[in-house]
């Protein structure tokens, strides 16, 4: 008997990627917004109910950390409200569900890789709704899995840091980026394999995974523009700076240090995720292959 999997979020850059990876787990059905309208929840539980899955895949989220701020009520209706929806049908089917959370749930404040036991404490309203969904999640009865990942960019789906940097360094000549916010920058292709390996194991309760080794959003352009350059692409750029995270405000304060510990992870997967710096290396290279940069 073949699982059926249904894919929300489908057209994102993670939801693209997921679709692939699923595909060894079970017959996939994409889930895209025009179907399955996040924003309104209470719509959710007859088209769930409609398909029948065996598994339940949300990788669809409210994402604009900055905007969330002043779109509270659209942040928490997708991010919190939305999957509790798809929890409560998970339970009453009896399906397995599967939420894609974040790093931005915790404050920072740690200077050493956060487990996921550790105490939750989000800065700002995304991180509030994607907490608040992850809650909902865990305690609706369903049999559940919960990734946090961070820092998450693609060849597919819409902006993300390294389709802004490969832009910006094709037009200017200085780009100021901040350095004092430490992460695990983490390719799309990367988790979505590991997801679908975790499915495989049906896997249960809250994972984090990020790619191996550490940056800051400085090291990380520096490292964009490096690679960019070695794969044959002319950049502009030519000086990147360093700059503080009061000398560029935002809407939305963002934890200081957000690194993921992978000791759970690799306990259950046997093995390491590859160095952000080699995976960023595939995802350039991928991107060229196909014509996006």
């Amino acid at each position: 008997m073949v699982d059926k999997i249904l894919l929300l979020g489908a057209t994102g850059q993670v939801g693209q990627e997921l679709a692939l990876a699923l595909s060894r787990c079970g017959q996939v059905q994409a889930g895209t917004r025009a179907t399955f309208d996040l924003a309104q929840p209470a719509t959710l539980g007859d088209k769930i109910r409609a398909f029948a899955p065996d598994i339940i895949v949300n990788s669809a989220a409210y994402t604009a950390v900055d905007r969330a701020e002043t779109e509270p009520e659209l942040a928490y209706a997708v991010n919190a409200l939305a999957p509790q929806a798809i929890a409560n049908v998970a339970k009453e089917i009896g399906a397995y569900v599967v939420h894609i959370s974040t790093d931005y749930v915790f404050d920072g404040s740690q200077s050493s890789p956060y487990q996921e036991t550790d105490q939750t404490n989000p800065l700002g309203v995304y991180g509030q709704s994607k907490l608040q969904g992850e809650r909902a999640v865990a305690e609706s009865g369903a049999k559940f899995l919960i990734v946090r990942t961070a820092w998450v960019y693609g060849a597919k789906g819409s902006g993300n840091f390294v389709k802004t940097m490969v832009r910006l360094g094709k037009e200017r000549q200085e780009v100021r980026v901040v350095a004092d916010q430490i992460g695990g920058p983490t390719w799309a292709k990367d988790l979505a394999q590991a997801i679908a390996a975790l499915v495989q194991q049906r896997a249960q309760g809250i994972y984090h995974y990020s790619n191996s080794g550490v940056a800051s959003w400085y090291d990380f352009a520096v490292a964009i523009f490096e690679e960019v350059e070695n794969l044959g692409i002319s950049l502009q750029v030519r000086r990147v700076v360093p700059i503080t995270t009061a000398a560029y405000p935002t809407p939305a304060r963002r934890p200081a240090y957000s690194v993921l510990s992978h000791e759970k992870i690799v306990q259950t997967l046997g093995s390491a995720p590859p160095h952000w710096r080699a995976s960023l290396r595939a995802m350039l290279q991928q991107s060229i292959n196909e014509g996006i940069f």
